[in-house]
């Protein structure tokens, strides 16, 4: 019975992430904790099922066009070699994880406050503005930026044990660095790159990577399938918009208590 309650929620928690382009990985440390799972069996399959979910996430939101490959590679190029370094390094981040949680609350209530009808129509033409300007761009500025933010993100992604889902889509929304579903595609595809670095960086480091089981990986999958095809084709932006606050209010709370 313990083993299906926690294969249901594993699946809610990637059906609700993968419907915003994240994986899931702080959802699934959270739910594994109260579980009473190993401490040391938590974060390599946390980035397991982020694999998983995060492919079907990528593809999903690939196939509906909202993929943007100028604004993806940049990130992932300088992000990979520092999760992986962050995987190999396993630094504690208690004060840190601290401190995230709190601007992740932030992160959340912002963007419900943009969310609002008011806030959407009266910030609509600068949010325009500023999406086809700079950060549309191809310069070196744009392009140092994107490396920068990549490579801190990776290397704090590696650090947590999640795939970064959770650090980039606030950066990218507060830039306004690309549409609402634009931004979950990229999100999907980072998560991925960074997982895979973050499992590398710990074998390496001489930590296997557990085998989550069938069931786990099973309901991964299946939340994720829902989640992303949902969030692909089917939900609105504003939809979209709340669910990522929602996600984002659940991982700092996760971080803070």
């Amino acid at each position: 019975m313990t083993a299906w309650l926690l294969a249901l929620a594993v699946a809610a928690v990637a059906a609700l992430y993968a419907a915003v382009g994240h994986a899931g990985a702080t959802g699934y440390i959270a739910v594994m904790t109260l579980f009473g799972i190993d401490p040391a069996f938590i974060r390599p399959t946390a980035l397991v099922l982020n694999v998983v979910v995060a492919t079907i996430g990528t593809v999903q939101f690939a196939r509906a066009g909202h993929f943007d490959h100028r604004l993806f590679f940049p990130l992932a190029v300088a992000s990979v070699p520092c999760a992986a370094l962050g995987g190999w390094l396993a630094l504690p981040t208690g004060v840190f994880a601290t401190v995230l949680g709190g601007v992740l609350a932030v992160s959340a209530l912002r963007i419900v406050a943009e969310s609002l009808p008011k806030a959407q129509q009266s910030g609509a033409a600068a949010r325009e503005s500023l999406v086809s300007g700079w950060w549309t761009g191809s310069s070196p500025a744009r392009l140092g930026m994107l490396s920068l933010v990549g490579g801190v993100i990776g290397l704090l992604s590696g650090l947590t044990g999640v795939g970064g889902g959770v650090f980039l889509t606030p950066v990218l929304l507060a830039f306004r660095a690309a549409p609402v579903k634009t931004v979950a595609a990229v999100t999907a595809a980072f998560i991925l790159v960074n997982s895979l670095a973050g499992l590398a960086g710990g074998l390496v480091a001489g930590r296997p990577i557990p085998a989550p089981g069938l069931a786990l990986a099973a309901a991964a999958a299946a939340g994720g399938v829902i989640g992303a095809s949902l969030g692909a084709f089917r939900l609105p932006v504003r939809a979209i918009r709340m669910l990522m606050a929602a996600v984002l209010a659940i991982a700092s709370a996760k971080l803070l208590f």
